[in-house]
């Protein structure tokens, strides 16, 4: 498991570091899937892609490891409306429109890219965790006072 959660750790990292870098460098195509009750979209993107390097530095730094991973995951969700707009919306990015063959398994996978930062930042176990049944002392509880 450990060794599981080091390749997420390193592609997430990568993933989200370039991703960030992106956004912050080249915000104009991530500015037109902005859904428009998004107040300030460049502004938004700009934050949106330090959020990204902050969470993908947050991932090599143990005491960071579990909220940088709870903010990817938070992320992941709140990036989602765009993912949609981007997809239904058949918003073209520099000359390029990307059809459902690509819309279809991003929509599928930003699931999965909240699984993984939970599982990198060692928030959850699943699925390979066992359960373990809390143990119930028989020993009488210490008095109060």
């Amino acid at each position: 498991m450990a060794r599981t959660r080091l390749i997420l750790r390193i592609a997430l990292s990568v993933l989200y570091a370039l991703a960030g870098v992106l956004h912050i460098a080249r915000p104009h195509g991530f500015e037109l899937i902005v859904p428009g009750w998004v107040p300030w979209p460049h502004a938004t993107v700009i934050a949106t892609g330090w959020a990204e390097l902050a969470g993908a530095v947050g991932l090599w730094i143990a005491p960071l490891r579990r909220p940088a991973a709870i903010g990817l995951a938070m992320y992941a969700i709140a990036v989602y409306p765009a993912n949609i707009k981007h997809a239904v919306d058949h918003v073209v990015i520099d000359g390029v429109a990307l059809g459902w063959a690509y819309h279809i398994p991003r929509l599928l996978l930003q699931p999965v890219l909240v699984w993984a930062a939970l599982f990198a930042g060692g928030v959850i176990a699943w699925p390979w965790a066992r359960k373990v049944r809390p143990r119930i002392s028989s020993a009488p509880a210490p008095p109060i006072g």
